[in-house]
């Protein structure tokens, strides 16, 4: 760890209550998918978290107030502070209690599909009005940037870089952030960046299941919180047992809070979220450096077989 990450990681030890030595936690995202710039440390307790140096702190103040609002404390993990805390160097951070997460790789067979489902039912069916305003939820632009730093990087496979940049230009322009959802779409109060990582028992180790991460909670299209799994589901990564108990859940308690979750047809909705991500997580294969992992190649294979068979991709 360089000496500038080492003060950072003094700083990240002040903030938490009581303060005391901060440990970095591994980090759990490769640099190339947005995780560059990121420091997360457990204090004690708590979890500290040094956001990326671009972050919007205006937004993450937003997002902060939303996840701490009594109406969501059933759904999202509470911050253990209400505002970003400023670091040296113009960064901020967010404290947060300390979780159980989810140990899926040791016990597939554990994952709480149901759970995860009902969270993001409860999520898209809370009223916005009392979280006071939030911004666009950053799936898309997050996906945008991971287009990005594809065309940036170059590929040694400039077959599968152009698959990859068919895909996202085959998408409607509010699943590459270039516009909010079209006019009449459902909008509803969105995690932006669902994956199983973002689940954690609280209080730890049995607790009730929580949603982390509001680093991209916000307003929009609420089928994009399911894009990620679909995209799995889609690229043979998802067993469809999994992906049907997830969806299962998610519709019936759509359903009870009042809302058409889905639809009658999940993949109409889908659709354009799920290739919006699978293209993302092919750019973050193709933009990384060294051996693609096997997993993150069947998004690249995905890419490929859209623009082979997907109406909407044109030759």
């Amino acid at each position: 760890m360089t000496g500038g990450a080492l003060g950072l990681l003094a700083a990240l030890g002040g903030l938490a209550p009581g303060g005391g030595p901060a440990v970095a936690l591994p980090r759990q995202r490769p640099a190339a998918s947005g995780g560059r710039g990121v420091l997360v440390a457990r204090v004690g307790d708590a979890i500290v978290k040094a956001h990326h140096p671009r972050t919007d702190a205006a937004a993450l103040a937003r997002r902060l107030a939303a996840a701490a609002h009594p109406a969501l404390a059933d759904v999202l993990l509470p911050p253990l502070r209400r505002s970003p805390a400023p670091l040296p160097g113009g960064r901020v951070a967010t404290v947060w209690p300390r979780g159980a997460p989810l140990d899926a790789a040791s016990d597939p067979g554990l994952v709480p599909w149901e759970a995860a489902g009902e969270l993001l039912a409860a999520l898209h069916a809370a009223d916005p009005a009392p979280l006071g305003p939030l911004p666009a939820m950053g799936g898309p632009a997050r996906a945008a940037r991971a287009l990005h730093r594809l065309r940036r990087a170059g590929t040694p496979r400039p077959d599968a870089r152009r698959a990859v940049e068919r895909v996202w230009e085959s998408l409607p322009p509010w699943c590459r952030g270039e516009a909010p959802p079209a006019a009449g779409a459902p909008v509803a109060v969105c995690h932006g960046d669902f994956h199983l990582g973002q689940l954690v028992r609280h209080p730890p180790p049995g607790g009730p299941w929580r949603l982390i991460d509001v680093d991209d909670l916000g307003t929009g299209d609420p089928a994009w919180d399911l894009a990620r799994p679909a995209a799995w589901y889609a690229a043979g990564l998802l067993p469809a047992p999994a992906w049907e108990r997830l969806l299962t859940a998610y519709q019936r308690a759509a359903a009870r809070a009042g809302s058409r979750g889905l639809g009658p047809d999940p993949w109409t909705r889908l659709d354009a979220p799920a290739r919006a991500v699978t293209a993302q997580l092919a750019a973050d294969a193709l933009a990384g450096s060294g051996e693609v992992p096997e997993e993150r190649r069947a998004f690249v294979d995905a890419c490929f077989r859209i623009v082979r068979s997907h109406p909407s991709v044109s030759p």
